[in-house]
């Protein structure tokens, strides 16, 4: 067998190899797919409800820093203070929590969040200089670091199904950081789930919580059915009950975001595994019928040199 059938023989091989493998990785990828996604609808009832009671507190002008300062949480020292997410002042400088994967075989996921981060920064006539990155996935997290961005928090090792003690350590930082004016304002950028080949960039205002999340639960409203605008007797104060449902809101944001991203990233993967796959065996097939001209061309010499044999000997 000449030289080039062999080294054709050993690509198929490999390739084959290959295509095992990314197959395999697919049917992990729409597994875990399959998993998040129960969790992720089932949690989206919840955020919306929290949401919705939130929105209509605002309008019913109950959610002021006035009317949450004076009380605290008696879980512990490291709770969230609502005052702290209502809290507002001059913007000198503005945070993006932009949310990533931590490993890559996703196809374009992160670099698309990456890239749509980027433009929204600078179509919110902000810079370098007066931003500040808290990375939630170790891709984003080398990526500004690559570029001398100013990460001032990153977060590794989300899971594939992540849980919501998770989220706290994230959104305590966060609001820690808005407290002691790290910056003035918080986004959340990130890549939405539409279906298993379609993402589409997000980017939600955090901190501080302010009327741009009264406007959003009305274009909501006006998009379905209007509800009728609820009264609130709060008992035992305004204070009480904000700084029970504020931190909630934050988290139930942040551990949607996550919850939603990570279901991008599954979808991208298993959508990049299958491509992969698919194109491992296209090129099986263009290298076996390159082999088998080669094995053509051969076995027609072969033939050609012994009837020329023949034919000498007559």
């Amino acid at each position: 067998m000449a030289a080039s059938e062999q080294d054709v023989l050993r690509r198929i091989d490999s390739t084959k190899k290959t295509s095992q493998i990314t197959t395999a990785m697919q049917m992990v990828s729409t597994a875990k797919l399959n998993q998040i996604q129960k969790h992720t609808f089932g949690y989206q009832v919840y955020a919306e409800k929290v949401e919705s009671i939130v929105a209509h507190l605002a309008k019913s002008h109950l959610i002021s820093a006035n009317a949450a300062a004076g009380e605290k949480s008696s879980d512990s020292s490291d709770s969230i203070s609502a005052t702290d997410l209502l809290q507002q002042r001059p913007v000198k400088k503005v945070g993006f929590l932009v949310i990533t994967s931590d490993r890559g075989l996703v196809g374009s996921y992160n670099s698309s969040v990456l890239k749509q981060t980027e433009d929204f920064i600078k179509a919110t006539g902000h810079s370098a200089e007066d931003s500040v990155i808290l990375a939630v996935g170790g891709t984003g997290a080398d990526f500004y670091k690559g570029r001398d961005m100013n990460v001032v928090y990153e977060f590794r090792g989300v899971s594939d199904v992540p849980t919501f003690n998770e989220v706290r350590e994230i959104v305590q930082t966060a609001t820690s950081m808005y407290s002691n004016q790290v910056f003035d304002e918080l986004y959340v950028c990130y890549n939405h789930f539409v279906n298993r080949i379609t993402n589409r960039f997000h980017s939600i205002k955090m901190l501080p919580i302010s009327d741009a999340l009264v406007k959003s639960q009305d274009e909501k409203e006006e998009q379905g059915k209007k509800e009728l605008m609820p009264e609130y007797e709060t008992e035992p104060s305004e204070a009480v009950l904000l700084q029970d449902i504020l931190p909630q809101y934050a988290e139930s944001l942040v551990y949607g975001a996550i919850l939603d991203a990570k279901t991008a990233e599954h979808a991208s993967s298993s959508t990049a595994m299958q491509t992969a796959s698919d194109n491992a065996k296209d090129l099986i097939s263009s290298l076996q019928l390159q082999y088998n001209r080669a094995r053509q061309s051969a076995i027609t010499t072969e033939i050609t040199e012994i009837t020329g044999g023949q034919a000498a000997q007559e």
